[in-house]
């Protein structure tokens, strides 16, 4: 099992939000997570990263069987964690390249390997971005500073593609794209699809998972996972929505 999560119990600020949480996601699956608002999607997400006003109540959480909660933000990420954002922050003075390659070998350092030189990894970068249609003035501005909604998520995908992460949790990396943008979005994720990598794909609507076709998908409602089903269980959210799932799990 690559990713285990056990009654997780999670709040903020006092106020519980995930309220005895059970997930199990196998290397190679895509699993995809829907749920209203409110419910606790984007709170796992920052819970698993290892967000720091989150607090952890109760129950476990395994990344190929280590303990994701007894690691520091940055272990989890060398371990294999990756977090797309629904909103990518700006930050101006860090330029994009500087930042791709900090990353890249701080986690390459953190696994005992050696650090990519400069001409490898510019080379390296190029051949990822051109397919995600990333220019190199992209790849010269501040981070994320000037970007469109699809720039942005198309800069995590590269980030993903660099890091070659044994996780991925995209948090409604749908948000704010048009159709085009989507479908970029989309067929870099599905390029990053692989025996040893597992997918958590959170979203509120059905039309992402047209594009990322998930393994299983499962309904959260009030902090917990109350359904679980195939790719059609998207189908009946989109055409029934979510009331039934909220009063079954009141």
């Amino acid at each position: 099992m690559l990713l285990s999560i056990k009654n997780l119990h999670a709040s903020i600020e006092d106020k519980p939000i995930l309220r005895g949480l059970d997930l199990d996601v196998k290397a190679g699956e895509v699993h995809a997570i829907m749920g209203p608002n409110g419910s606790g999607k984007s709170t796992l997400s920052y819970v698993l990263a290892g967000k720091s006003d989150y607090d952890v109540t109760e129950g476990s959480a395994t990344l190929d069987g280590a303990d994701l909660f007894a690691m520091e933000p940055d272990a989890r990420a060398a371990a294999g964690l990756f977090l797309a954002f629904q909103y990518p922050l700006e930050i101006p003075g860090v330029a994009t390249m500087t930042f791709l390659k900090t990353a890249l070998n701080a986690q390459r350092r953190a696994r005992g390997e050696a650090e990519l030189p400069t001409p490898q990894f510019i080379k390296l970068v190029r051949e990822k971005a051109d397919g995600l249609g990333i220019s190199t003035d992209m790849l010269k501005r501040g981070l994320n500073v000037g970007f469109s909604g699809g720039e942005k998520k198309r800069n995590e995908v590269l980030q993903m593609a660099l890091l070659e992460p044994k996780l991925c949790v995209l948090d409604e990396t749908d948000s704010g794209l048009d159709i085009d943008a989507l479908k970029i979005v989309a067929e870099g994720v599905n390029a990053l699809r692989a025996k040893d990598r597992g997918f958590v794909v959170i979203t509120h609507y059905q039309r992402l998972l047209d594009h990322i076709v998930p393994d299983v998908v499962h309904v959260m409602a009030k902090g917990r996972i109350v359904r679980t089903g195939g790719k059609e269980l998207a189908h009946e959210l989109e055409a029934r929505g979510y009331a039934d799932y909220v009063e079954e799990a009141a």
